[in-house]
């Protein structure tokens, strides 16, 4: 007899649900959706932008073209390279940071509003402060001298810039991230916690035992959108380093943009715009792949 009732009930929470969902899911198909399949639409066409000759179609010759570009193939191993790297660095530092303000430190409210302030700043303005700490003669370099420690030339090295690069990206993500992870372990109950601390299980136990397992989803979200900003990132490279020096941070995203405007090449641009998202979709779909594998371990 309750049966009817609780499924009445179930139908109109997810009516409710849809119709509170419905401006942002238009949002997202005519801002997003519908552009995207147009963008891989015209990646099968070339063009010259401002022409009043109409485009011709092309078929798989921009993608060819790609494939045969040496260029292409750095800009994708170097975007592969700077997402293996930053989005487990960004991920770990934001957890720490979170379980570490989520402890009884001192000043939580201030070490929190400093690890969250490169977030919440614009981000060429973060990028034009952590190029002016990283010149040669700046800030850093001094640091490092008086440490005793070997000194770089950060943007003006290929292997220094890649490196700025990742730390610029983490510096700039991670308070975003924590906000999320220290809301998700606010949100594990206290029992559980008391329960462990009951069987012997001291800080570290009590983390990847407790802590750790309640909050896969949480974690999961932020590696997925990590990941995504990651592979789109453009300002800082435009600002900082114009894809060099010797293309160390000539990113995919980078390249897309030089190719459409400054070598007047839509369609190759597109072709490649499409690319990325097909790396996009295939670095998510591995990362659930690896996460679902250690969940079930």
């Amino acid at each position: 007899m309750t049966r009817r009732p609780a499924t009445r009930a179930a139908r109109h929470e997810a009516r409710t649900a849809l119709l509170m969902l419905t401006p942002a899911l238009v949002l997202l198909l005519v801002l997003r959706i519908i552009p995207a399949g147009i963008a891989i639409g015209e990646s099968f066409y070339t063009s010259v932008p401002g022409s009043v000759i109409p485009p011709k179609f092309v078929g798989w010759d921009n993608y060819l073209d790609l494939f045969a570009d040496p260029s292409f193939w750095e800009s994708v191993q170097r975007t592969l390279l700077f997402a293996l790297l930053v989005n487990p660095l960004t991920m770990l530092v934001a957890l720490f940071l979170a379980w570490l303000l989520t402890r009884n430190v001192a000043l939580t409210g201030l070490w929190r509003t400093l690890a969250f302030l490169p977030t919440a700043l614009p981000l060429m303005g973060t990028t034009v402060v952590f190029g002016v700490l990283m010149r040669p003669e700046g800030v850093i370099n001094s640091l490092l001298t008086l440490m005793r420690l070997p000194t770089s030339g950060w943007f003006t090295e290929a292997d220094g810039a890649l490196s700025a690069m990742i730390i610029l990206s983490t510096w700039t993500a991670v308070g975003y991230w924590m906000i999320f992870l220290i809301a998700a372990i606010r949100d594990v109950p206290r029992d559980y916690y008391e329960a462990a601390m009951l069987d012997g299980a001291g800080e570290v136990r009590q983390f990847f035992h407790v802590t750790l397992p309640l909050i896969q989803r949480q974690l999961l979200f932020v590696l997925t959108a990590s990941t995504v900003w990651n592979f789109i990132l453009y300002a800082p490279v435009s600002a900082l380093t114009k894809g060099g020096p010797e293309g160390s941070t000539n990113f995919l995203m980078y390249d897309i943009i030089t190719r459409y405007y400054t070598l007047s090449s839509p369609g190759s641009a597109l072709a490649e715009m499409t690319i990325l998202f097909l790396l996009m979709g295939l670095t998510v779909w591995l990362q659930f792949r690896m996460l679902g594998r250690l969940r079930s371990v």
